[in-house]
């Protein structure tokens, strides 16, 4: 682990600072003396424990000069940040001051292009002066890629759905060619030469040539092809196209004069799924995979592949540029580079060179008690409640869910529904298993102290159809997976007793898939039998059932539509239901009342009189993706949450 001090010690004076002093605040506290030392804090007080996961992840990058422009995601704002490859260290910032993200980025001439994603807008770098400017929005969710053509015209490929965009940088002007392929939600790659504009299209994998003068479509993908996921990254020259497939970790590469000319390599590190980035360069296509973090290289002459190396560990690339003579490669936080003549590979953290680090949107929380953990990008913060003290987790993905059973806390981790383990004090995380499956990303997490399991849910990857449950034990290590869990839905949350998982759903399978039922589900699932004992709809409507909780004798559940339940385990019935927040967030049952959240406010149910309120206001907390957290301290007297994005504890009493 990394002591946050370490990690933003190179940063600009611009970096958040970790070390902010825990604050306390709760508008009716008037206690002074040893009162205020010994007595218990007021319901609702809040401690400000400081910024709640600092990261400085990176999106995208392209290079104008001598300089690598890199864009990064999650930040408040984002950033561009100008390495100079010469100096070795970072020059300037630029802030971007719209949207959660910068996944794409490409140049033409001097001036760096920059797409942002929620809101969709599109930035121009004047790489010379120095200067920033918004040319041009667009009403699309994510501009996931954007390629420059020869003649100097900016395209876009952008989701849901997946269409292909152009921009005249002469003019100004916006032109919309289309769906690439009319009902697909993504195109994830895009490039453009003289004639045509190509699109990887996904979730279910096309090449598409558009001809930018008729606006004519052409499928390059191959026939034996048709049944692959994505196309998610490409790059062309101007005799080849090279694109990355999932989940089967190919490469494609035609010819451009001859598409059936073509060849698939496959790519040959173990339990690879991805190839996340392209490029092709002096006679060879470089790639990507994941998750073994793996760089390659294929001859476009013999198709003769190679291994370059693991620049680091299971790390997402993505992308992949050539600088003179020299092959960079950008990942979260860093570039490798290669250099062909030598075969040399160099491993640079831009972060030491002082790349601005900030708070990023938390995607998760839990305490274990003496620490809270608080998952983000490429790891997790673990904050000392004893000391302050506050280090990095380094993860190859991004902590979705997190629970401590014993002396162990486990991480469910996305992109590979991946399972890790940490102990407090282990410099890194184990990982335990992959979901595998067609499944990406861990939900809940849960523990049965009667078969000693613990319950994973997972949903599947884009386009794909029903989630998972995997099914852990910590005593003899093994992992099983079973698909479905509940017929064409996701489970979304999880709560045991008993040898019972209850399980509430969420309608949506793989994203960018149409879902084909209409309100989420509760479940009732027998762990030792591994079967499917009931179902039903408890909340008319509702899209998810973003948490549930055991009562003694009722369970308690939260729709995404705020609406708290009361379910009878015995009669299978809705006893009791109450509009309490504006959306689904996480819900607690501490005695004779329960807690739950909605990202701007924490609320205190009134079990036995059924009556809600809130006892926490103005937290206007940012989380990643709009889904708000909440973790239960084992004393069962104080919550974690987030107010914007410092970590905060929350005093309950835990009584009526």
């Amino acid at each position: 682990m990394i002591p946050r001090r370490r990690f933003l010690q190179a940063a600009t004076v611009a970096t958040v600072a970790a070390g902010l002093p825990a604050t306390a605040a709760h508008a009716g506290d008037t206690r002074t003396g040893d009162a205020a030392r010994t007595a218990p804090p007021a319901e609702g007080t809040l401690t400000d424990l400081g910024p709640a996961s600092v990261a400085s992840p990176l999106g995208n990058a392209e290079f104008a000069g001598g300089v690598l422009y890199a864009g990064s995601r999650g930040l408040s704002p984002n950033v561009v940040g100008a390495y100079d490859v010469a100096e070795d260290s970072i020059t300037a910032h630029f802030d971007i001051p719209t949207g959660i993200g910068v996944w794409a980025m490409c140049k033409v001439g001097t001036d760096v292009y920059v797409g942002t994603h929620s809101t969709s807008d599109l930035y121009k770098l004047d790489t010379v002066a120095g200067a920033l400017t918004k040319v041009a929005s667009f009403p699309d969710h994510f501009i996931w890629t954007l390629a420059a053509s020869p003649d100097g015209k900016v395209y876009l490929g952008t989701s849901e759905p997946g269409k292909v965009k152009e921009y005249d940088p002469a003019t100004g002007a916006t032109r919309d060619l289309g769906e690439a392929v009319p009902g697909e939600a993504y195109v994830r790659a895009i490039q453009a030469d003289d004639t045509h504009v190509y699109a990887g299209v996904g979730a279910n994998a096309h090449l598409i040539a558009i001809d930018r003068a008729t606006g004519e479509r052409r499928d390059l993908l191959p026939s034996e092809l048709a049944d692959r996921d994505w196309v998610s990254s490409m790059h062309v020259s101007g005799t080849h196209i090279a694109g990355g497939m999932n989940s089967l970790a190919e490469l494609l590469i035609l010819n451009k004069a001859d598409p059936s000319d073509h060849r698939v390599v496959k790519a040959t590190a173990e339990g690879e799924k991805y190839i996340v980035s392209v490029l092709i360069h002096d006679g060879h296509v470089y790639f990507a995979g994941r998750p073994s973090g793996t760089f390659y290289r294929c001859s476009l002459e013999t198709g003769e592949l190679e291994v370059l190396g693991v620049p680091y560990a299971e790390a997402a690339t993505h992308r992949i540029l050539a600088h003179e003579g020299r092959v960079y490669g950008v990942q979260d936080n860093a570039v490798f580079v290669y250099d062909p003549a030598t075969g040399a590979l160099d491993y640079r953290n831009l972060v030491q060179r002082g790349f601005r680090a900030a708070a990023e949107e938390p995607m998760s929380v839990h305490s274990d008690g003496e620490r809270v953990y608080v998952g983000g990008k490429s790891g997790a913060d673990i904050h000392d409640l004893a000391t302050g003290e506050v280090t990095r987790l380094s993860i190859p993905g991004e902590p979705k869910t997190m629970l401590t059973v014993k002396d162990t806390t486990y991480l469910g981790v996305y992109t590979q529904a991946a399972l890790y383990s940490h102990r407090a004090g282990d410099a890194e995380a184990k990982l335990l298993a992959r979901t595998g499956n067609q499944q990406d990303r861990p939900r809940e997490l849960a523990y049965d102290d009667r078969t000693g399991v613990l319950v994973m849910p997972t949903q599947p990857e884009p386009g794909h159809m029903n989630g998972a449950l995997s099914f852990y034990s910590p005593h003899t290590g093994e992992y099983v997976t079973q698909r479905p869990a509940v017929e064409r839905q996701t489970v979304y949350s999880v709560v045991t007793r008993s040898g019972i998982a209850y399980l509430g759903t969420l309608t949506q399978e793989g994203l960018g898939l149409p879902p084909v039922t209409t309100t989420a589900r509760l479940a009732a699932f027998d762990l030792s039998a591994r079967e499917l004992l009931w179902q039903v709809e408890p909340v008319p409507e509702a899209r998810y059932l973003s948490a549930l909780a055991l009562g003694p004798r009722r369970l308690y559940g939260m729709a995404n539509t705020g609406v708290v339940f009361e379910f009878d385990l015995r009669t299978r019935k809705v006893t009791r239901s109450l509009q309490v927040g504006a959306k689904g967030g996480d819900l607690f049952v501490v005695g004779r009342v329960a807690y739950c959240g909605d990202g701007d406010k924490v609320y205190k149910i009134d079990l036995a009189r059924f009556t809600a309120k809130a006892i926490v206001t103005g937290l206007a907390g940012e989380w990643f993706g709009g889904e708000p957290k909440l973790a239960l301290d084992p004393s069962r007297r104080a919550l974690y949450g987030v107010k914007e994005r410092n970590l905060v504890r929350i005093a309950i009493s835990g009584r009526r």
